[in-house]
């Protein structure tokens, strides 16, 4: 117990230092281009944290992130780098414009089907890299961004052509209020609560269950988990599987979600990055399921209060870059963790 109490100090202290260091990357940009960077994180902290408006768009902007970082750190955690999160909300979001948009049903039977069924189409989308993956090595970095490109455009096709909304032909079917979340305030519903429960149940089932260990056993000494037995295949096939419930979900989220629109555009401008930015989630975050909660409400926060640095003149893209900065230094233990795990260690 007390060793677990110093580990968890050692990485709110790192975790501290480097959040300090990330805004003075940030603070160094902005000088550089003229700004005043105080002025400008006073505004981006006004704006997200010292109102409930502020709180409540922040929590929205975290839900699809904490989804889509699980998707990440579940594939990590297994030894395996899942990048496939973009393409799998992308498919978990039309899922949910299908069955919330087009078919009626009561409302929790409603409400549901659409929600598992965005799930279950985003876990469908990892079976082709699994199986490139168990049966002819193909690395899942390859397969699953190509797998990204795939599923952007199938739904944009399916979008314009089968599920628009007829006379808003730039968007999918809204879904019906029978399919939607019920809204706490601002643009956050209560998908929150699925969102902090799947996240949960994500880490009982990797730290307390048989399979969690075989998962982590094949991420952190595969050699070990061959020589106990463990079921290489069935390890690729869940550690995909079950990220694709989660990066599905997060698609879902955006539709079903995510009032006032309640669909997804054809551009795909609410869903698109969101399982990228997910991997920088997972990176603050440790790759562990509790630690990615705060790490996407920490996210959330930053690109929801980034907005309120353009009143100041800040350009939109610049909040980006500062943003990343941010993120990237907050990224950077991880990452050398990982690098020394998979690179100097040899696995």
């Amino acid at each position: 117990m007390l060793g677990m109490f110093n580990r968890l100090k050692k990485s709110i202290i790192e975790t501290l230092i480097v959040v300090l260091i990330g805004f003075v990357g940030g603070a160094i940009l902005m000088i550089i281009f003229g700004y005043d960077p105080i002025a400008a994180y006073m505004k981006l902290f006004k704006g997200s944290v010292l109102s409930i408006d502020g709180i409540l768009e922040s929590l929205a902007n975290a839900v699809p992130l904490m989804l889509t970082g699980l998707t990440f750190a579940i594939g990590v955690r297994s030894g395996y780098f899942n990048v496939g999160a973009e393409g799998q909300a992308y498919m978990g979001a039309i899922g949910a414009v299908i069955i919330a948009g087009s078919i009626s049903l009561p409302y929790g039977v409603h409400l549901a089907a659409a929600t598992l069924f965005s799930m279950i189409v985003g876990a469908l989308w990892s079976l082709p890299v699994s199986a490139l993956k168990a049966w002819r090595g193909v690395h899942e970095v390859v397969s699953t961004i190509m797998l990204n490109w795939i599923a952007l455009f199938l739904v944009r096709y399916l979008i314009e052509y089968y599920y628009y909304e007829p006379g808003r032909a730039e968007r999918a079917l809204p879904a019906l209020p029978t399919a939607r979340y019920s809204v706490i305030g601002a643009s956050l519903s209560t998908i929150i609560f699925v969102t902090i429960g799947f996240t949960i149940l994500i880490y009982f089932i990797l730290w307390r269950t048989t399979l969690g260990y075989e998962l982590r056993l094949t991420g952190s000494n595969p050699e070990a988990a061959r020589y106990v037995g463990v079921n290489y295949v069935k390890v690729i096939f869940l550690n995909f599987f079950i990220g694709g419930l989660a990066a599905g979900l997060a698609g879902a989220s955006q539709v079903i979600g995510r009032p006032p629109a309640w669909t997804i555009y054809k551009t795909l401008g609410n869903v698109i990055n969101l399982g990228f930015n997910g991997i920088g989630v997972a990176l603050i975050g440790r790759n562990h399921p509790l630690g990615i909660i705060f790490s996407s409400i920490f996210l959330g926060i930053l690109l929801y209060g980034s907005r309120f640095m353009q009143y100041l003149g800040i350009d939109p893209d610049l909040t980006v870059a500062i943003n990343g900065i941010i993120v990237l230094f907050l990224s950077l233990p991880e990452l050398y963790s990982m690098v020394k795990r998979y690179i100097v260690g040899g696995k």
